[in-house]
Order: structure tokens, then C-alpha cells, then sequence
């Protein structure tokens, strides 16, 4: 990112404005528009590394394809009700308007409830949804300098986790134990766009709603996506480099690989393989630390948060510039 990306200034022009009308979403079984590389999909940070555009004609067909979203950050998988929630941002992604909200959607690609949980609706405040985690019976949600807690079932409001000097909580996950781990991207809007503000940060959230820090120092990169399910520490990937590490137990870098693209969100573990999607080469990536990372579904715009549903061996894309979701089936 050094001062801040092409690739964020494309964020900040997606999302700088008042997004579209909301329309009722629609589901299509073709696949995801390839767009040709252009500048603002050019690497991020690292200088050695080059954007890579997978081939048109490569890789697998969705699942299904789900449009009418405003500005999709996240898609969790709620094995306990079998549905995807999908936060929405609908609107400035730092900005307090109390307007984002949560949605609903089957596993064939229906939609079974566009508003869900709605910020300004049934007392709830809900601003900027980004990464999402489910944990302890509740959906935990990062919003703007709040981890923001649901009733999983009922979507009632269950309280905040204010985390004190953080500027942009991005994404969130948790571990086998009910802790909850929230990354802190280290980002403002300023004049010309998005800017780094130096609190870059991995919190932990304990069950009794107890913060501290994990890591926090400049060096984290911009962190993006956690995942917490593997007993050995937390993966990171970054949004300002093109990396992805292990935080151990006392917050220090283990394992970090460089991947072929930047601007990474998404970030999952299946098995010994993570998965990991790259804004700047339109994919998501599958390799295993310290080896070769290579495409696995191409052609995807803007993949942000992406999603597991572990019982149909599905990996769930949101398309962030492209108001849609997409489902695409691994081995």
C-alpha cells in the first residue's frame, strides 16, 4: 500500500458515494464477468509483485450467482441454522450512518431475508458491517472502532466491544475456545482517499468481552483477513502487502509467504490449505505456507471476505464493487 493503493482508491471510489437503490436480489447460475486488467486492479504493495489475470476460459463455474446487494464485505456460513449471512455495508465504509445491515440467504441462492439485522431498525446500531464471526451463540460483526454482538437466532442486539484506539476494524473470527480475534487495517479516510493511520493491530475478544492486543505495530502490513480455527496461531493476510503469516501466541510473526498479487482479504484454512483472495488479481488463491499459491477461481471482481460452508464444500465470495455473492463448490 506504501501510501495507500490503486487498488483503495477503486475501494474508495466504490464506495465514496451513496451506493445504488436497493433492489431485491436475483440469482443467475452463469458465472462471474471477466474484466480485462486495467489500473485499478495494479498490485498494492509489495514491488515484486505483479498483479496475475487467470486465462477467461479457466477455473470452475459458480454454484450459484446472487445480485442485489449493497456493497458485500462478508459471507459466514451459519452451520447451526444452515445459511449464509452477508454483511452490507450500503454506504461509506468509515462513515456512522447507521445504515448497514445483514441479510439472509439460502443455500440454493435465495435470498430468505434481505434485512435480517438493520441498523436503525428494532434498536439496532449497525453502521459500516464488514468481517463477521460466529462464536458463543451470537454473530459478532466489526464495525468501523466496534465488535458489534447478535442474537444468532433472533438477530436481537447483545452489546459492543468498543476497541479502544482502533481506526478500521476489518475482519473478525474465532477460535475453538470462544475467544474472538479482530483486525484493526490501520486506516482513515483523508483527503484524496484512504490513509494510513499506524494502528495496525490483531485484538482478542475473550467470552467475557475482555480486549487486548495479540500484535500491534506498523509492521503487521495492513492487516485484513484472520483465521483462528488452527491450534498452532492466527493467520493474517494483508491488504497492504501480499502476504500471509502465523501470529503465535505472543503475537510473533511465524511462516509468512509471499503471494503472486496483493491486495489480499479473504482468508480461510481447509485442511493443511488456505485459501486467500487477492483484489489485485481478481481471485482466490489455494497453497500452503512457505510453498506456491496458485488460482483456484479466476475472474472474480473485488473477492472480499470470503466464506466456508463446511457441509457443501463450498467456498462463499463476496464480490464487493459488484453488489453480488457467489458459491463455488473445492475438492
Amino acid at each position: 500500500m506504501r501510501k495507500f493503493s490503486i487498488a483503495l482508491v477503486a475501494l474508495v471510489a466504490a464506495c465514496g458515494g451513496e451506493t445504488p437503490t436497493s433492489t431485491a436480489p436475483t440469482t443467475s447460475a452463469s458465472a462471474a464477468t471477466t474484466a480485462a486488467p486495467s489500473a485499478t486492479t495494479a498490485p498494492s504493495a509489495s514491488a515484486s509483485t505483479a498483479a496475475v489475470t487467470p486465462p477467461a476460459d479457466t477455473g470452475p463455474k459458480p454454484v450459484f450467482h446472487l445480485e442485489g446487494f449493497q456493497t458485500p464485505e462478508s459471507v459466514a456460513y451459519d452451520e447451526s441454522n444452515d445459511r449464509y449471512l452477508v454483511s452490507n455495508i450500503n454506504g461509506k465504509p468509515t462513515e456512522a450512518d447507521n445504515n448497514g445491515y445483514i441479510s439472509l440467504v439460502s443455500p440454493d441462492g435465495k435470498v430468505i431475508l434481505e434485512k435480517f439485522i438493520a441498523g436503525g431498525v428494532n434498536k439496532v446500531q449497525l453502521s459500516a458491517p464488514k468481517g463477521t464471526a460466529i462464536a458463543n451463540g451470537m454473530l459478532y460483526v466489526a464495525d468501523l472502532d466496534v465488535v458489534r454482538k447478535f442474537d444468532l437466532k433472533t438477530g436481537a442486539p447483545k452489546g459492543n466491544v468498543k476497541i479502544n484506539g482502533a481506526t478500521f476494524l476489518n475482519d473478525v473470527d474465532a477460535d475453538a475456545k470462544g475467544n474472538v480475534y479482530v483486525s484493526d487495517s490501520g486506516l482513515k479516510m483523508g483527503a484524496k482517499g484512504f490513509e494510513p493511520t499506524g494502528t495496525d493491530a490483531i485484538y482478542v475478544i475473550d467470552k467475557a468481552d475482555h480486549v487486548k492486543p495479540l500484535a500491534k505495530t506498523k509492521d503487521l502490513g495492513r492487516p485484513n483477513g484472520v483465521y483462528a480455527g488452527d491450534p498452532s496461531g492466527l493467520w493474517v493476510v494483508t491488504f497492504g502487502a501480499a502476504k500471509v503469516y502465523r501470529l503465535d501466541a505472543k503475537g510473533k510473526k511465524q511462516d509468512e509467504t509471499t503471494l503472486p498479487a496483493g491486495s489480499l482479504d479473504g482468508l480461510l484454512k481447509v485442511g493443511d490449505d488456505l485459501y486467500i483472495s487477492s483484489w489485485d488479481s481478481k481471485a482466490v488463491y489455494k497453497g500452503r505456507p512457505g510453498g506456491t499459491f496458485s488460482v483456484v477461481i479466476p475472474n472474480v471482481e473485488s473477492p472480499a471476505d470470503i466464506g466456508l460452508d463446511s457441509k457443501r464444500h463450498r467456498i462463499l465470495v463476496p464480490l464487493f464493487m459488484k453488489d453480488a455473492i457467489e458459491a463455488y463448490e473445492i475438492q
